[in-house]
């Protein structure tokens, strides 16, 4: 790219004055020469904000993102409203450095408490590559990627990634546009090629897909519309696979319409101390298209509190019903999977529910509810720095799944579902990787084992994001 220039902007229609066109630190600077009278004067007005660096990023994208700086009234605020604006810059994954500097506004039109404002950014080359590994529902993978962020100059990208896991590949090109100076409202365009090998199922599926969605926020919730068509192909993964897995091996053709509905307040999504989440998806397929179709439905709940002596006390609820539509009896890609250390824990991945010949088969219908409490290590080794990566883990959690009825009424359902619950308590120890992963390692006593259900009785390790 060329060389960083200065670039100055009219504001956007507001009441004040101008606007105009920036590299990294985490504070908002305050040039201390010039009239050190301004420290003390109560009312500034911010007469012009200029940015540097700009190269192909559209003015009209910074100008909604720092609009704010202008209505701030007090030193104070101008040094709170900057260092927001410089967040929401960062967010956007166009700038490597974001700088604020703040200076008292010169020239023939300048007012006694007027402020010059600067950004100083840095913007990212036009193709960056990555390289990570990542871990989720206990297998890990290696990641690589090839971005071309801010494409159009509005912070559009172009990704695309590569990953090989120890039970999935999977390669996929996406196409991201967010929405002009509201980020949160974005559209997305995916194409993919999975391929998974599920062994509690002695299956292996191959999906080829492309999907497109719309995230919004509305109040307190942010919502994703998706639509969906995959192409998959169902296969045995051992010749020993069961009558069941080689009748449901082929290929079928989905074609779905999804929402999901997610209200956050957590203070962390890894390992919470305060706050609650709420989700709900709905998944109808077979209205536009497809050989498949059924109405999908599964909610999550999880509620956090903080405790005396930093522990947390934490519950959580899941939950789900598929439902076919047709003669067509459901696919065993769409059924829901219980049991494993990031479900109902003393199990076995994915080993809860309907099997055949020791081939687990899903279910229709399911719940898993559990309740933790998590406390800091004994004599808090490590206060203050690594330890406090570590938790202890008391855990008490339990759960079905099951197939329906769906000729019966819904009394018979829960009655079916209140059946044969499986449960298990235990303790151990809790890694939290940051804000990208966690590690338990767990002793598990299972309960309530029903015929057929794989267990892991004693030390059980789990790594994943999602967990019960």
């Amino acid at each position: 790219m060329g060389t960083a220039h200065c670039r100055s902007l009219e504001p956007l229609p507001m009441n004040g004055p101008d606007f105009g066109s920036t590299d990294d630190p985490d504070l908002v600077e305050l040039e201390p020469q010039k009239k050190q009278e301004i420290l003390e004067n109560k009312d500034v007005v911010v007469q012009h904000v200029h940015f540097e660096g700009l190269g192909r990023t559209k003015d009209d994208l910074v100008a909604y993102e720092i609009a704010e700086v202008f209505r701030a009234k007090t030193l104070i605020d101008v040094m709170r409203k900057s260092h927001e604006a410089r967040e929401k810059l960062l967010r956007m994954g166009i700038f490597r450095q974001v700088e604020v500097l703040i200076d008292t506004c010169e020239g023939e039109h300048s007012l006694p408490n007027g402020l010059d404002v600067t950004f100083e950014v840095t913007e990212l080359r036009r193709v960056t590559g990555s390289y990570n590994t990542m871990v989720g529902n206990n297998e890990g993978s290696m990641v690589l990627g090839v971005k071309l962020p801010n494409l159009f100059g509005r912070a559009e990208k172009m990704t695309f990634q590569f990953s090989y896991g120890t039970k999935e590949t999977s390669y996929g090109l996406s196409f991201f546009k967010p929405q002009v100076g509201n980020f949160e409202r974005n559209f997305s365009l995916n194409l993919y090629k999975v391929t998974g090998q599920f062994p509690w199922s002695s299956l292996r599926e191959t999906d080829r897909g492309i999907s497109a969605e719309v995230n919004f926020p509305i109040w307190k919730t942010s919502h994703t519309l998706k639509w969906e068509g995959v192409w998959r192909e169902l296969g045995c993964l051992a010749r020993t696979a069961s009558f069941a897995i080689r009748e449901e091996s082929g290929h079928t053709l989905k074609s779905s319409l999804s929402h999901t509905m997610v209200i956050d307040s957590r203070n962390a999504s890894i390992l919470p101390k305060r706050g609650a989440l709420l989700k709900f998806n709905q998944e109808l397929a077979g209205y536009t298209g497809g050989d498949v179709s059924f109405l999908k439905e599964y909610f999550e709940l999880q509620i956090n509190k903080q405790l005396a002596w930093d522990s947390v006390l934490s519950t959580s609820l899941w939950g789900g019903m598929l439902v076919p539509i047709g003669d067509k009896p459901s696919s065993i890609a769409d059924r829901f999977y219980l049991g494993g250390p990031t479900s109902v824990r003393g199990f076995s991945m994915y080993s809860i529910g309907p099997q055949s010949e020791g081939d687990y088969l899903g279910g229709e219908a399911y719940w898993a509810g559990a309740v933790h409490l998590y406390t800091p290590l004994p004599f808090r080794p490590g206060r203050g720095g690594f330890g406090d990566l570590f938790r202890t883990h008391f855990f008490l959690n339990a759960g079905n799944l099951c197939n329906l009825n769906y000729g019966e009424g819904p009394k018979a359902h829960l009655q079916r579902l209140a059946e044969c619950i499986r449960w298990s308590y235990g303790a151990g120890i809790v890694l939290c990787l940051g804000n990208i992963a966690r590690l338990e390692l767990n002793y598990c006593i299972p309960m309530g084992v029903q015929s057929g259900d794989r267990i892991c009785d004693g030390v059980q390790f789990g790594a994943g994001i999602r967990f019960l």
